[in-house]
């Protein structure tokens, strides 16, 4: 069975996005406080209802609030999210876009993050990837 595409977010979305994950879980008035350039609270419970019928957000029912909490590990969400990068952007080729970002000057890596990668590369090629 195909894996469900994780729809796509929006800024707000994704910022919102932003400040569950670095707290785990969180509030709207928690998400609204911490938002640049806020929208109004109603705004922001409104994209936090959003979040939840899109599957990023779950919550519960704490003292009267809700609490929520994200669905996906961010390294999950991660993932897909580079798989439709690669797909729509480099034909979908890891190669095509290692390559593109190392070309740019800003790659800009260290000697120990050079290393890792070889590191990396090496270990997919005796597993066969």
């Amino acid at each position: 069975m195909a894996r469900q595409p994780i729809p796509t977010l929006s800024r707000r979305e994704r910022q919102i996005m932003d400040i569950v994950y670095a707290r785990g879980e969180a509030s709207a008035a928690v998400v609204h406080e911490q938002l640049p350039d806020p929208p109004s609270y109603s705004a922001v419970r409104a994209l936090l209802a959003i979040l939840v019928d899109k599957g990023h957000l779950k919550y519960r029912a704490e003292q009267g609030r809700y609490i929520y909490s994200p669905t996906r590990r961010r390294s999950q969400v991660g993932r897909s999210a580079l798989r439709r990068v690669l797909d729509t952007f480099f034909e979908g080729s890891l190669e095509k876009a290692v390559a593109a970002l190392l070309q740019g000057s800003d790659a800009n890596l260290s000697p120990e993050e050079l290393a890792r990668l070889g590191q990396l590369i090496e270990q997919a090629r005796h597993e066969g990837r």
